[in-house]
């Protein structure tokens, strides 16, 4: 044939034409994803959110004079911490599952745990390391070791320094303060401002504004916490408890720093808030912040109950272990630590729903599928129709294989990247009803009254806010359920 190209090989080639072809035309056709729905998180708040669990550490005067509020009169001296050991708190807090720790630098009797240049009261007038000592130097150099982030607690309110009631003579004080907190120890991830002040304080006007910028110019990706953020706000409580109800969304008009009556707005959030502000957790491992001698920490069980009410409740648990007097965090405390750290990695470091099947009242189309719950992977999640829900509501469900475990714990996550969306939900296993609630966020965990073995898991959602975004559905065995329902 004249040395032309054989049949087959002509065949060949408009196979591959057609392939090029039908591979073009698709080319540049994937499904967008949707629209965000406002507000939403800057990256630090979503990168803060997944941390879950961080760690308080407070130890300052009040650890030596055995109070939770000091004066301001104490005596420098009394600071004597023989054993201070800023390593041995990180690895309480690894122990604990934490990925970043904050020390209170300076509590309300003004004493600092720094040398600072406009005070005497800190630790350069104990005897501690002969007066040579930083006690927020050795906190964040640890923490760097460690691979935790650091974070600093300055209170505003000082009942030692001369010049608190005097507007501009103390925010002066404060805010060089806080420089050189921000400019000596390297990266700060979370700054901490506390509102709290005795119902008798000196009256004192407070420079947020001035304050929070001067954060943001000093150290451009911190979060900072106070009760109405602006980047986290306080829950409500000191508890560890959210609530049942808990947008990441507020109206940061409706809120002043200090003020009481506030509580339950900050415990529930806003589905019409213009702000993404999430809420944190405080409360302590013991009955009291500083470490006390006569106190102990709180059993595994009431610990494990706070974890659901916090982290389950699309919040972040930020949780206290006061060193004590020698500077060193507890033996039994240190323990309790690490059997909650070690508690909370069995629960959840088994995925039930693994091979499981999904599928779901709707697709967005390719990218979204309902399998994406189950990928393991924060950045990918299920999108169905705004269509569906418009008709029936929103669902998902897993069929699982024949033989799988037996679970009492339902794990859900919105994709909150683009907006907190769902209004409430209910969980069927095998078309009986087991759980519902409100909103979901970041993650809402369920305890189950017992553990059952269904083999579908069916959840329906509302979120007349846009479809729901859900990033994951988990299934767990919590082994210690007998002691925390």
């Amino acid at each position: 044939m004249g040395g032309g190209p054989s049949m087959s090989l002509l065949c060949y080639y408009c196979l591959v034409f057609v392939a090029g072809v039908v591979a073009a035309a698709g080319a540049g056709t994937s499904v967008p994803p949707p629209l965000p729905v406002l507000p939403i998180p800057t990256a630090a708040q979503l990168a803060w959110q997944r941390r879950e669990v961080i760690m308080f550490f407070h130890f300052g005067m009040n650890t030596f004079t055995d109070v939770e509020r000091g004066t301001g009169a104490e005596n420098p001296a009394l600071f004597a911490p023989a054993a201070l050991n800023a390593t041995q708190w990180m690895d309480a807090a690894a122990a604990a599952g934490a990925s970043l720790a904050i020390l209170v630098a300076k509590h309300h009797d003004g004493f600092c745990l720094w040398p600072s240049a406009y005070t005497a009261h800190s630790v350069r007038a104990s005897p501690w390391r002969a007066g040579n000592g930083d006690v927020v130097g050795e906190f964040t150099a640890a923490a760097r070791a460690r691979g935790v982030d650091a974070g600093l607690y300055l209170s505003p309110w000082d009942l030692h320094d001369r010049h608190y009631g005097q507007e501009v003579a103390y925010n002066e004080y404060y805010m060089a303060q806080l420089h050189e907190l921000l400019t000596r120890y390297g990266r700060v991830w979370e700054i901490w401002f506390d509102g709290n002040k005795g119902t008798n304080a000196t009256k004192m006007t407070y420079h947020f504004q001035e304050w929070f910028d001067t954060v943001r110019q000093l150290q451009g990706s911190i979060n900072i916490f106070s009760d109405a953020g602006p980047d986290i706000r306080w829950v409500g409580d000191e508890k560890g408890f959210a609530g049942t109800t808990c947008w990441s969304a507020v109206n940061q008009s409706s809120i002043t720093i200090g003020s009481a009556g506030i509580e339950k707005y900050l415990n529930e959030g806003d589905p019409r808030g213009t702000e993404w502000v999430p809420p944190e957790c405080d409360v302590s491992i013991r009955p009291g912040w500083f470490w006390h001698r006569n106190e102990t920490a709180k059993p595994l069980s009431q610990l494990l109950n706070i974890y659901y009410n916090s982290v389950g409740r699309n919040c972040v648990l930020l949780l206290n272990a006061p060193p004590n007097a020698t500077g060193l965090i507890d033996g039994a405390d240190m323990a309790r630590l690490r059997e909650f750290g070690a508690a909370v990695k069995r629960i959840f470091g088994t995925d039930l729903a693994e091979g499981s099947r999904a599928r779901a009242s709707s697709e967005r189309g390719g990218g979204f599928e309902a399998g994406k719950v189950l990928d393991g992977r924060e950045e990918t999640y299920w999108a169905p129709t705004a269509e569906d829900g418009r008709r029936n509501g929103y669902w998902i469900e897993l069929r699982r294989p024949a033989g799988a475990r037996a679970f009492n714990v339902v794990r859900i996550q919105e994709h909150v990247a683009l907006g907190q969306r769902v209004e409430r939900h209910e969980v069927y296993v095998d078309g009986v009803a087991v759980a519902r609630g409100t909103t979901v966020g970041h993650k809402r965990l369920h305890r189950l009254a017992c553990p059952v073995a269904g083999r579908t898991v069916k959840i329906w959602f509302a979120a007349r806010r846009g479809p729901p975004l859900v990033s994951a559905v988990g299934l767990h065995l919590d082994p210690y359920a007998t002691d925390v329902m």
